[in-house]
């Protein structure tokens, strides 16, 4: 099978950053499927593990909607014709190839009402803000959250995107942080009540509409850019959540300490790094987003597609992201 690597140590504006390569077709056993890869969508993710000096060539990816071409003899969760889509396990080899080997338990059936480009924008993103919405802040959907706020923090990115709109079904008021014109609107789109600028006081901004403090953070961007804010702007007993690992090292006295305020970390890769028990979650998870999106519930949050899925078309997206000015999310068609 053809699969599209990253070189070692090459910097992405460089020649052969990036090959097309010829490797063997894996083969299912246990609990795994064999995906043939329809579409790919890219993350920051991506960005951040391409390997260095001293690593080996990488397959990245880690976005994926396709069908299912075998099964492992573990498998009860899907048959071969099944149309998927996943998010993958950052351990294994990823989505920019042929084919790919996934775990059943990570894996959802794609949305009916969407092609393969449009699910394959979805699942890191919907797991993410899934997890970090209701996994890790607690947030119950089925209750009654009215006069409950959530400030998302980069929330015209692909999680910020998925936040609202999951934020909004569970019936809280959602401030989301933008500074472009096309970003706010972007948002407010999505259904977010209010967009604040990141780029101005956000405490100043919030008192303005009358939220001087808020319920729950869920901060999908810089941390420690954001700590003292967070900080401030959080209720007492309130509840943050993290995503973007600290360069330094965070202080969880002061206001943090005085407010009994509780820290989570989210990362989508943990239940498949660990084989958690609850694993099969994952797979629950994206079934019910595709619930959700045939529904018309929540949209899909792609922005951007290019095609055919190559070296070019690779770097340009890898590029992309790196500037930090895109919206949403950006597929790449086979």
């Amino acid at each position: 099978m053809k699969a599209i690597q990253f070189q070692p140590g090459i910097a992405l504006d460089q020649p052969n950053a990036a090959l097309e390569v010829e490797l063997p077709t894996p083969t299912a056993e246990g609990h795994d499927i064999l995906v043939r890869i329809e579409a790919v969508g890219l993350n920051p993710v991506d960005t951040k593990v391409r390997p260095g000096a001293d690593a080996e060539p990488k397959t990245l990816g880690y976005d994926a909607a396709g069908t299912v071409e075998a099964i492992g003899d573990a498998v009860t969760l899907f048959k071969v014709g099944d149309p998927v889509y996943y998010a993958g396990d950052i351990t294994r080899p990823g989505s920019n190839a042929d084919y790919q080997l996934v775990d059943e338990r990570i894996v959802g059936r794609r949305p009916t009402k969407l092609d393969a480009a449009a699910s394959a924008a979805l699942p890191l993103t919907s797991l993410t803000a899934w997890e970090s919405l209701f996994d890790r802040l607690h947030i119950d959907p089925a209750a009654d959250n009215s006069g409950k706020s959530l400030l998302i923090i980069g929330g015209a990115g692909g999680v910020g995107s998925m936040g609202i709109q999951l934020a909004k079904l569970a019936g809280l008021t959602v401030i989301a942080t933008a500074s472009r014109p096309d970003s706010k609107a972007w948002c407010l789109e999505l259904g977010a009540d209010h967009v604040v600028n990141r780029r101005e006081s956000i405490p100043d901004q919030l008192k303005a509409i009358d939220i001087p403090q808020v319920n729950y953070i869920a901060n999908f961007n810089n941390t420690e850019n954001y700590w003292g804010i967070m900080g401030e702007v959080i209720a007492p007993q309130g509840h943050i959540v993290l995503i973007v690992e600290q360069v330094g090292t965070l202080d969880l006295g002061g206001p943090y300490k005085l407010k009994s305020v509780s820290v989570s970390w989210e990362l989508m890769f943990t239940r498949s790094l660990f084989t958690t028990a609850d694993i099969q979650h994952q797979h629950d998870i994206l079934n019910r987003v595709a619930e959700l999106i045939d529904a018309g519930k929540i949209k899909c949050t792609a922005n951007d597609s290019l095609s055919p899925l190559t070296v070019e078309n690779i770097i340009k997206a890898h590029t992309l992201i790196e500037s930090g000015r895109s919206i949403g999310k950006l597929t790449i068609t086979k």
